[in-house]
């Protein structure tokens, strides 16, 4: 079997490389025809001696998922289906702005959380992503856009925030950070690469001495007992360890805040009396609120919340003098909004099943 050069940051493939006999520079040319350069075929790269790339055509690949699907939103949003192989699909959408490029990146397929309000984790979880699998996504997101290494950035942001969680991944995830970080990969600051998460404290810590990047927490309400039922992670890590643990992270983050995302449920987190309790429990950390209008879904059993209480909501927390941004719904007419990306995924879990058992 030919091994996939996506899988290696440039210490892994330094490291390959030496086992096969090749200097410590040809892993750097290399990085570079794969990532900036978007070239798949050893034989296009031209500074390789010849007999390296027989070589490598014997011995590896660079193998990227394949498009099942393309979607674009009438305001410009892209969406790929992309297949990772024995019936699964994972989505990648890309979000054009006039100041940026932002690419939302999948790290499982599936996700094992189970948050009531995210679309993704109704589908049930099949299995975690390679790296090869998840920087296949930027390497083939490039190619769709027409980047050239001569090109002005596209991509000029990347965030985790696809499906799955990414720190339940975090081995993979954290190997395509490194990629895309390098200067002979992606050259993204560390600024513009966010990692979204549920709240998995001991791995927060873990990233924070590892890979600190931009951080964002799927926070979604403003005390324990709403959480634990949203969010049944939250059992396990409360809002205090929660708390505590984006402190620690703000030593090493590129950014000096945290981003609170926090999807706006009718009814639900949505009552001045939230907004208040929110002001309380995050005293202590620097952040900013991206406030995020529920995006609908089949037997959700949710509804968004009305734009006058989002904006109630909003004020009470400007007041208090936080940042507080509204997510403009992007992508909504092709399902690639907040919450609403389900890919293809064959569940290891059959909480599919389940949940249709449940709804009768």
């Amino acid at each position: 079997m030919k091994t996939n050069l996506l899988n290696f940051d440039l210490p892994g493939l330094t490291a390959h490389f030496a086992q096969m006999g090749e200097k410590p520079f040809r892993a750097k040319q290399v990085m570079r025809w794969m990532h900036p350069g978007g070239v798949a075929d050893f034989t296009d790269m031209t500074d390789l001696a010849k007999s390296l790339r027989h070589k490598l055509l014997d011995k590896a690949e660079i193998k990227v998922p394949d498009l099942l699907v393309e979607q674009k939103s009438a305001d410009g949003t892209c969406k790929w289906l992309l297949d990772v192989g024995t019936g699964n699909g994972v989505e990648t959408v890309f979000i054009p702005e006039d100041s940026r490029g932002t690419l939302c990146i999948s790290s499982q397929v599936g996700c094992a959380l189970e948050c009531l309000f995210c679309s993704t984790g109704r589908q049930g979880f099949n299995r975690n992503l390679t790296t090869a699998e998840i920087i296949g996504q930027l390497w083939w997101a490039n190619k769709a856009l027409g980047v050239t290494p001569k090109d002005e950035r596209v991509i000029s942001n990347v965030v985790m925030m696809g499906m799955g969680e990414p720190l339940a991944n975090f081995e993979n995830v954290v190997t395509a950070l490194s990629i895309m970080l390098d200067d002979h990969g992606y050259g993204l600051s560390r600024r513009r690469v966010t990692v979204s998460t549920s709240g998995m404290v001991p791995q927060m810590d873990r990233l924070k001495d590892v890979m600190p990047v931009a951080l964002a927490i799927s926070l979604h309400a403003s005390n324990d007992e709403v959480r634990d039922h949203l969010i049944p992670l939250n059992k396990k890590y409360p809002l205090s360890q929660l708390m505590a643990a984006c402190q620690r992270y703000l030593a090493k983050a590129p950014r000096d805040f945290i981003t609170f995302e926090y999807i706006m449920l009718k009814g639900v987190n949505d009552e001045p009396q939230h907004a208040r309790e929110l002001i309380e429990l995050v005293k202590d950390v620097p952040c900013k609120f991206n406030l995020i209008p529920f995006n609908p879904f089949t037997n959700s059993g949710f509804e968004r919340s009305t734009n006058e209480r989002i904006r109630v909501f909003r004020e009470i927390l400007l007041e208090a003098g936080f940042v507080v941004t509204v997510r403009k719904t992007r992508g909504d007419d092709i399902d690639a909004a907040c919450g609403q990306l389900a890919g293809k995924v064959k569940d290891k879990t059959r909480r599919q099943q389940k949940w249709q058992l449940v709804q009768g």
